[in-house]
């Protein structure tokens, strides 16, 4: 008997052991339990930064563009600080990428800046570290390569630009391929349906980052007709240039136009036109660029400033002279480039303003002006006047005949291959 009861205390010591641990398993359910991971597993963690990815603005600083993006003021001082160690902040340029990686708090983590296309600034933070952030110029890590492209003007893409774009390369490439033509084209008003162009070129990839681009060896402009072809060609001792296919320089004294890209002409040169502001006639000896404002105007040609000034009439202008007689204006600038002043030296292709509306002007855009020996003349009509550059010597059009025979054949010579 003593048996028998023993064995059903036990029993029910056991069940009672059951019945308390089902009920602290019950009340354990509110909260789920922590899932468990296999080793080597990727988790996913809540994020406490952001990351923004983007391009320098125009007329800004490097503390206002910090603060823009939501850093607190002690951060923007700790990135100015640091970055004075191994860069100047002033030396900031408008359009350069830039990331930066943040807390949510307005605190910094990281700020990457590029500063051409062979280095860039970088800020982390580490901890541990005696001033938070360090401060490095890390080269760019890039590899070349040969290409060959071909686009077209037509309804879809109807800008240089979108032309280009839609070959998969960037604006850097179409700006270098218009300077080039920029003797013979003016891409602002020139441009045809049906136009097409062909480059074979060196392109410089890089891990995360754009695609750069080095020398243009060949290009090919068909234009409005005309078929228009240049090779890069440095002679011994000499100095760089773009030639056709008989070693005749593109290089004109003038270009065919201040303004890179422009929308269009919105008024011609006329010795008699009715003004939009004084509503009287009055001669217009330039051409207008209807331009938005901030576009960059560069130097027609080589020469010393005469006069970088403002009035109510012409707003901003700058006035430069060149060789055999030549004097250029640029009215109605927003804004002077740095080191344009009277007496300065510019060469051809320089920047020396910004698109503006200063002055008598309606809206945005360049009056320029071309005058000879003191009589304001059509720019447009002197420019076909212009001979060109100097061409490849004889004696060394052995060489350029190599180079010519090298990357002519490299072009795509139809926008359908």
């Amino acid at each position: 008997m003593l048996y028998v009861t023993v064995t059903r205390g036990v029993f029910r010591l056991i069940a009672l052991a059951l019945f308390l641990s089902f009920g602290l398993l019950t009340a354990c359910q509110i909260e789920d339990p922590p899932q468990m991971f296999p080793l080597g597993t990727d988790v996913s963690l809540p994020a406490d930064t952001m990351l923004i990815r983007g391009q320098v603005p125009r007329q800004t600083t490097l503390s206002a563009m910090l603060d823009e993006h939501g850093l607190h003021a002690s951060a923007v001082g700790r990135v100015v600080v640091a970055t004075r160690e191994v860069f100047d902040p002033r030396r900031l340029r408008a359009l350069q990428p830039f990331l930066l990686e943040r807390t949510f708090d307005g605190d910094i983590r990281r700020f990457e800046y590029e500063i051409d296309n062979d280095q860039f600034l970088r800020l982390a933070s580490v901890p541990g570290a005696k001033d938070d952030l360090v401060a490095s110029l890390l080269p760019i890590e890039k590899n070349r390569e040969e290409a060959a492209i071909a686009g077209t003007i037509n309804i879809d893409t109807p800008s240089l630009y979108q032309a280009m774009t839609a070959t998969g390369e960037r604006a850097d490439l179409t700006i270098a391929m218009a300077d080039i033509f920029a003797g013979e084209i003016d891409f602002n008003t020139e441009l045809r349906q049906g136009d097409y162009f062909a480059l074979a070129f060196e392109k410089f990839t890089r891990e995360d980052r754009p695609s750069t681009y080095g020398e243009i060896y060949a290009a090919e402009f068909y234009n409005d007709g005309r078929l228009l072809r240049a090779l890069h060609f440095t002679p011994p001792d000499g100095e760089p240039g773009y030639y056709d296919e008989q070693g005749n320089s593109l290089k004109r004294l003038f270009l065919k136009s201040p303004l890179k890209f422009s929308p269009r002409v919105t008024s011609g040169f006329s010795r008699r036109r009715f003004h939009p502001v004084l509503k009287r006639y009055r001669p217009h000896l330039g051409i207008d660029y209807g331009a938005p404002v901030g576009a960059p105007v560069v130097a027609v040609a080589t020469g010393r400033v005469v006069s970088a000034t403002y009035d109510s009439a012409n707003g901003r202008m700058v006035r430069l002279k060149h060789p055999s007689g030549y004097e250029t204006y640029y009215l109605h600038l927003s804004k002077f480039a740095p080191g344009i002043r009277k007496g300065a030296r510019v060469t051809q292709g320089q920047l020396i303003g910004e698109v503006g509306a200063t002055g008598l002007a309606t809206g945005p855009h360049l009056d320029y002006r071309v005058r000879k020996n003191g009589v304001f003349v059509n720019p447009t009509v002197e420019h076909r006047k212009m001979p060109p550059g100097e061409p490849v010597p004889a004696d060394i059009m052995p060489l350029f005949e190599e180079v010519r025979d090298e990357w002519l054949p490299r072009l795509k010579h139809s926008v359908t291959e």
